[in-house]
């Protein structure tokens, strides 16, 4: 039988806090949310490996470090509302929701949002609504938020993102795919956005999110 809270406390350790997160807030979420309960059964005992794990064709529980470093970019604020693109099965929604006053997480898969959502009732988190839509289109219904968290790499932000943002709003993101891949913070100041290069990682894509090719002549 696996002590899932002994493997929750091994991962805050060795991978978390060995990675400059060093938020009190960020680490007690990551020690609180049941990593397993997020995961299909055949891997749950897994959930707690230094990797993503897949939960759906295409889509992934991100790993550990580089989601509890981007997560503590975002400085979430306890009255913060945060829009999280690209739930999948929930598991960062449940951490955010632990550091936000509530949460939208927006999801285009349909299985997966109803999962996430059963998988959030069933757990208490009731500060987390999970709503279905395309992803590049963020959530208008419930904008401005203080905080846009984007769950997966992208090649790029839509500025249907930036108009959902609150004046003195962050977006957390990665840009980029693979080794190249790099985190971002956007700050909207005065109606303008400005970024920040924060670090380098490699996070599993999020579906859509791609340039439109231009014809060269």
């Amino acid at each position: 039988m696996i002590d899932y809270k002994a493997a929750r406390t091994k991962m805050v350790d060795n991978q978390i806090r060995t990675t400059d997160v060093t938020s009190h807030e960020v680490l007690d979420a990551f020690l609180t949310v049941p990593r397993e309960e997020f995961v299909p059964a055949a891997v749950k005992p897994l959930a707690y490996i230094d990797n993503d794990i897949q939960v759906a064709p295409g889509r992934f529980l991100m790993e550990p470090s580089p989601l509890a470093k981007l997560v503590q970019l975002a400085e979430i604020g306890g009255s913060d509302v945060v829009l999280e693109v690209g739930c999948g099965a929930g598991y960062a929604a449940a951490i955010l929701s632990r550091l936000a006053g509530s949460v939208v997480a927006l999801e285009s898969d349909a299985t997966l949002a109803a999962t996430a959502t059963e998988t959030l009732a069933r757990l208490g988190y009731d500060n987390v609504a999970v709503v279905t839509g395309d992803l590049e289109a963020g959530y208008a219904d419930e904008a401005p938020y203080d905080v846009i968290f984007v769950g997966g790499a992208v090649e790029f932000v839509p500025e249907a993102l930036f108009a959902q943002l609150r004046d003195g709003g962050r977006l957390v993101v990665v840009e980029g795919y693979g080794n190249a891949s790099q985190a971002r913070l956007y700050l909207k100041d005065g109606g303008y956005v400005s970024e920040r290069y924060v670090f380098n990682t490699a996070v599993k894509p999020l579906p859509g999110f791609r340039k439109a090719k231009e014809f060269v002549f």
